[in-house]
């Protein structure tokens, strides 16, 4: 097993909690992650190193979770051709790489350990929310999901939602306000 083989399953069970609180079904979650691990192995050169291997693989990982919300999705309803767009060929390019890089500020590696350090804190702040309140904000502000879909796969309305969303994101504004904005090395 080569060094970058075992990186990648040393991130499993990180993936597995972020997949189970998204998907609430330990099988999907199975799927999703295993999905995900394999794409990474089989191209391994997809990953270019411009972001951190979990960063990378999470972001894999998000394509493999709307991909399987689509599947789950498919079984109770048949949707139009339209609707059923493939993602993957939206985001990656037949290579496997983003069809999209980031910007500038991979020239300025200061900036780059800076977000890095905020989206640590990010994580950590959204591990505390309620996991009702912590489910939907990752599926509405991390998997991009409208509404709709949001309302339909958790069975709430869209009033619910909002509340949810808006309970989430002032937790998250007092936990940043608190870990990282006012921290000394901030400043």
């Amino acid at each position: 097993m080569s060094e970058f083989e075992k990186e990648v399953a040393a991130l499993r069970p990180q993936l597995m909690k972020y997949a189970r609180s998204q998907l609430r079904n330990e099988a999907w979650a199975e799927d999703a992650v295993s999905e995900t691990l394999l794409a990474a192995m089989e191209k391994p050169q997809a990953y270019v190193g411009l972001s951190q291997l979990k960063t990378w693989l999470v972001g894999v990982l998000k394509h493999k979770l709307v991909d399987q919300l689509r599947r789950q999705s498919r079984e109770a309803t048949i949707l139009d051709a339209d609707d059923a767009q493939d993602i993957d060929g939206l985001l990656f390019d037949e290579t496997g790489h983003w069809r999209h890089k980031p910007g500038e500020w991979t020239d300025q590696p200061e900036k780059l350990l800076g977000q890095q350090q905020f989206l640590a804190a990010l994580d950590a702040c959204v591990e505390q929310l309620p996991p009702a309140q912590g489910r939907v904000f990752m599926m509405r502000e991390w998997l991009e999901l409208e509404t709709d879909q949001i309302c339909k796969e958790l069975a709430i309305t869209s009033t619910n939602l909002w509340v949810l969303l808006h309970r989430a994101r002032m937790r998250l504004r007092e936990c940043l306000q608190e870990n990282w904005f006012s921290s000394p090395s901030k400043q």
